[in-house]
């Protein structure tokens, strides 16, 4: 980790690509954009229509010439020109030419865990596209636990578990290194996705994409738990007759429908586990799992956790934001590595 810091430092900006946002980190200014990962084109012309916030509420009602499109799946660039055209208009002239003011810019971002080759260059593409020379990547789990204030550097055990859109992350970290980590394809889209399915299925029901959030309505208080409320009032379409219709469901059935992309993640928490040593295993005892991530707001999922494994879970004071956070406390210098200085014979 010591020589990626001094890397970092020399950087100008940092990126966070995300399935569901994209932030932007500027060294000296913080954080400057905070948006939606999605872009609204024109298929007759090709001209981009619409960026961030505007072009997620434009999904699901435009008409058929403007699609709404998201160049970024899972942490990884899979449209490397609409992602540059995105980030150019997210940033703003403004900032724009205050970066390609810099010389020799330098830019950093975030990269899953597992992210192939080809995923890699994807995104350093990407940033050069921007106009950076240089460009440094920095793993997502690293990034993240920086950000909420884990003691990465030491050698202690810190498990931190990064709840992104399309999937969840878990890592065991410590002496600024990943010392087991796992990736499991289950994020807040497939909730969401269990959750669609079983009103369709049980109650004929087709739930709006964007004016109703499946999660924040039928999960509410204590969400995930058996104490959560008995039932909460759904609005959508009846799928035979399309008119608008209301029905209350079950909240217990509907808490059924997720455990099992839940399952999965529960699986990726034991995987880890049996992958550390014995004295990492043993430090987490106290300390426990720190979450991170816009899903890890998902209702009564740390409680959920602490009944399945026993052990303490905390969920970072801003989760959504802790990876580009961390990445520009990287670039700021606020990280001091730990230097080891070779014994003398």
């Amino acid at each position: 980790m010591t020589v990626s810091l001094e890397q970092l430092r020399r950087c100008h900006f940092a990126v966070d690509l995300g399935a569901a946002r994209t932030r932007v980190y500027v060294k000296g200014t913080g954080l400057v954009v905070d948006q939606p990962s999605a872009a609204a084109v024109n298929t007759r012309t090709g001209a981009l229509i619409a960026v961030g916030e505007f072009a997620e509420q434009m999904t699901g009602r435009t008409p058929s010439y403007i699609r709404v499109v998201r160049p970024i799946s899972g942490g990884t660039v899979v449209d490397i020109e609409m992602a540059q055209r995105m980030l150019r208009h997210l940033l703003g002239d403004k900032m724009r030419r205050a970066l390609r003011r810099k010389p020799r810019l330098r830019a950093a971002a975030c990269t899953p865990h597992d992210a192939d080759p080809l995923a890699q260059r994807a995104t350093i593409e990407t940033l050069v596209g921007l106009g950076a020379r240089r460009v440094e990547l920095v793993d997502t789990l690293i990034a993240a636990a920086v950000g909420c204030g884990l003691p990465v550097e030491r050698p202690e055990a810190t498990m931190i578990m990064v709840c992104g859109a399309a999937a969840t992350q878990v890592a065991v970290l410590s002496m600024g290194s990943i010392v087991a980590a796992e990736r499991v394809p289950v994020g807040g889209e497939a909730v969401d996705h269990a959750i669609v399915q079983h009103l369709r299925h049980e109650h004929e029901l087709i739930l709006p994409s964007q004016s109703v959030r499946p999660l924040q309505l039928a999960l509410s208080g204590n969400g995930l738990t058996s104490q959560g409320p008995a039932s909460a009032e759904i609005h959508g379409r009846d799928v035979v007759t399309g008119l608008p219709r209301s029905v209350r469901v079950d909240t217990a059935a509907v808490r059924g429908a997720i455990q099992a992309p839940l399952i999965a993640v529960l699986d990726g928490i034991g995987k880890v586990l049996r992958d550390c040593p014995p004295d990492l295993v043993a430090d987490l005892a106290d300390r426990g799992i720190t979450m991170v991530g816009g899903s890890a707001r998902l209702p009564g999922f740390d409680q959920m956790l602490r009944q399945a494994t026993g052990m303490p879970v905390h969920i970072a004071e801003r989760p959504d934001i802790c990876a580009a956070q961390g990445l520009g406390d990287m670039l700021e210098g606020r990280i001091q590595p730990l230097v080891l200085n070779p014994l003398a014979a």
